[in-house]
């Protein structure tokens, strides 16, 4: 049995949820989100709480991938999400011009990436990087696309990471 999917959902107040047909949309405090659910699954609603049952068993991966996505979209709606980027590296920095972020890597010229609609960056200084979005696969893709344009190396650490990721590093070549 999938534990995930059998997790029952609190809604909690302040935020609506409507069902039509397979496709849940929640709205909240922060703004509206929607997504679309296997048909073979129903999603049971009350007042205070979201409950999903599935036909049998050989939807059990669904199940909990639409409890998972149903959970983000309430925690989204009422306080959102955010990842955080760090660059490590003698003139690497970030900055933001309007609807476009600078970043500064290590290469000949400055990297623009534009910023999508939804997502919101803060560059509280120029090392650091919030990344915040009621939306959590598009925060997480942006990230990731940031991420990617100098990833972390594993002799000295320079690069782009995640404030909270580790990097494993190696020993470089030894002297004779």
């Amino acid at each position: 049995m999938s534990r995930v999917g059998n997790r029952i959902l609190s809604i909690p107040t302040g935020v609506t949820v409507s069902v039509d047909g397979n496709k849940v949309t929640v709205k909240g405090p922060k703004g509206e989100l929607s997504t679309e659910v296997n048909k073979h699954i129903t999603v049971e609603l009350s007042d205070t709480e979201i409950k999903l049952t599935r036909e049998n068993d050989l939807y059990k991966k669904d199940y909990g991938t639409a409890n998972a996505n149903i959970k983000n979209l309430i925690d989204g709606v009422t306080k959102g999400f955010e990842k955080k980027l760090e660059s490590v590296g003698v003139g690497y920095r970030f900055q933001v011009k309007g609807q476009e972020l600078v970043v500064t890597a290590g290469y000949s010229h400055p990297v623009n990436v534009k910023i999508p609609e939804g997502i919101t960056v803060e560059a509280p200084s120029t090392t650091e990087l919030f990344v915040r979005g009621i939306d959590k696969k598009k925060v997480g893709d942006f990230a990731a696309e940031i991420r990617d344009i100098r990833r972390p190396e594993p002799y000295k650490g320079k690069g782009i990471r995640y404030s909270d990721e580790y990097i494993r590093r190696k020993e470089g070549k030894k002297a004779a």
